[in-house]
């Protein structure tokens, strides 16, 4: 392989080499001993011939050579570079005399104890009184150093513009410093607009979680593992629901003695899909385990009736605050038969206020006063299941509408169920929900008509139907 990996001309790094000095030799040799040793970087330096005159401290440390034994060598070939190598290496140095302005290469050299080291070297030519080449000087540099700085330089330009996933620095008073793409993205603000804006600007909810997380690495330093937080982002659509897997570092100057708090490095992706499906996953397992354990206990159960309540009680755990059981009064309704208005018997109800079991009613058989449009009357009509909700309004009229509809005063939300069994309607099952809880979706219509089957084998089989 090659011991030379790149090389070329330049005019642009360290300052312009010395023009027309004296050449390298006995006179001020001192003094240029001692200024090359003082310098940070290793340097040597070649005559005319190619033979080493000068070798600094630094270059020492780098290669293991002392003074003593580089200095009055020809080239560095057969211990500072490979034997294979030498004849290159010596070439692309030596172009230096002949060429203006500065040779950037990098060679893998020898150390002393037989290690390779790769170094970027800057040479450039020593002309004499008549403008003729008298020698050569020579930086050079362990290539690692600077490739790491270049690394680091690359990555942080990828990340903030490139990068698949969110991106923040926030400073040590909590305020974005900088963002990247993708997180503005996922903020819904332009790069700019979102920089040194409180956090509860960008985000409705979660700021308050978020904020902790930064401030605790700010004081701790980053958790060891990444951290899920649910937010809310505004958006001209509204506020959207988000769950972010976020990863933080802090960050601190490395300048200094003791570490100075620069702030904070957020990371973060978007994982909601993956959230909201193992949430549903999960419901869905603990909807079907509550439908066999409700079988296995209503099996137990001497009245029907009372197989039908144990349904409506394991179905309520983790679903609806409250729900209800009403019948068809005189038994049920064949499809197509319904003569006149269908009017509602209540069966069984949650207690109201109170937690507990559901109980058996309407003993009495007195229907129950559902006004024209009520949901329970429309999901009988449709035989199909019906949602309904108050929306956003004051608590007093939400109550009053839960009142107009003979629903517990707390209801919010509703969702009625069709009870269906051999082509007949028996009545309708409602759940209902209270505030603070989310409105029915259709996966949880589909769990109540599951719930609502179960329901309605069982009153099909008591003594309830076709009694009155």
């Amino acid at each position: 392989m090659s011991a030379s990996r790149r090389s070329g001309t330049t005019d642009e790094l360290g300052p312009d080499e010395p023009e027309r000095v004296g050449p390298v030799g006995p006179d001020g040799s001192d003094l240029l001993a001692a200024l090359l040793d003082g310098m940070d970087a290793a340097l040597c330096a070649f005559d005319a011939d190619g033979v080493v005159t000068h070798w600094n401290r630094e270059a020492e440390r780098i290669l293991g050579w002392t003074a003593a034994e580089a200095v009055g060598r020809h080239g560095f070939a057969g211990w500072a570079v490979r034997e294979a190598d030498a004849e290159e290496v010596e070439g692309r140095l030596m172009s230096a005399m002949e060429s203006p302005g500065r040779q950037v290469h990098e060679f893998a050299l020898l150390t002393k104890d037989g290690g390779r080291v790769l170094v970027r070297t800057q040479s450039a030519a020593v002309r004499g009184p008549e403008g003729k080449p008298a020698g050569l000087y020579c930086a050079f540099s362990e290539v690692h150093a600077q490739i790491d700085l270049e690394r680091s330089i690359a990555l942080s330009e990828a990340l903030f513009e490139d990068a698949s996933w969110g991106v923040v620095l926030v400073d040590a008073d909590l305020r974005p410093a900088v963002v990247n793409a993708h997180a503005a993205r996922s903020l819904g603000i332009g790069r700019t607009s979102a920089l040194g804006r409180p956090l509860g600007e960008l985000l409705a909810q979660g700021v308050e979680e978020l904020e902790s997380a930064l401030t605790h690495v700010l004081a701790e330093g980053a958790p060891p593992a990444p951290a899920e937080i649910w937010v809310s982002v505004r958006t001209p659509e509204g506020e959207q629901r988000r769950c972010w897997r976020c990863g933080f570092v802090r960050l601190a100057s490395p300048l200094a003695e003791e570490p100075v708090p620069l702030g904070v490095g957020w990371l973060f992706q978007d994982v909601t899909e993956g959230k909201q499906g193992e949430q549903e996953a999960a419901l869905l397992r603990f909807r079907t385990n509550q439908l066999h354990r409700a079988a296995r206990a209503a099996a137990e159960c001497e009245d029907p009736r009372e197989a039908a309540t144990v349904h409506l009680d394991f179905a309520l755990a983790g679903f609806a605050d409250h729900a209800l059981i009403d019948r068809v009064a005189g038994g049920a309704v064949a499809d197509g038969e319904a003569e006149g208005p269908v009017r509602l018997v209540r069966v069984a109800a949650t207690p109201s206020g109170a937690p507990g079991p559901s109980l058996l009613t309407g003993q009495a058989g007195l229907p129950v006063r559902y006004g024209q449009g009520h949901p329970a009357l429309q999901c009988v009509e449709r035989t199909g299941s019906v949602r309904a909700s108050v929306g956003s309004v004051p608590a007093d009229q939400a109550r009053e509408w839960a009142r107009a509809r003979q629903w517990p005063s707390d209801a919010v939300h509703a969702l009625c169920a069709v009870l269906r069994s051999r082509g007949r309607t028996l009545g309708v099952v409602t759940f209902l929900r209270g505030a603070g809880r989310s409105q029915f979706e259709r996966v949880d219509a589909a769990y109540a008509e599951d719930v609502a089957v179960r329901i309605a084998a069982a009153l099909d089989l008591s003594g309830v139907v076709g009694r009155e």
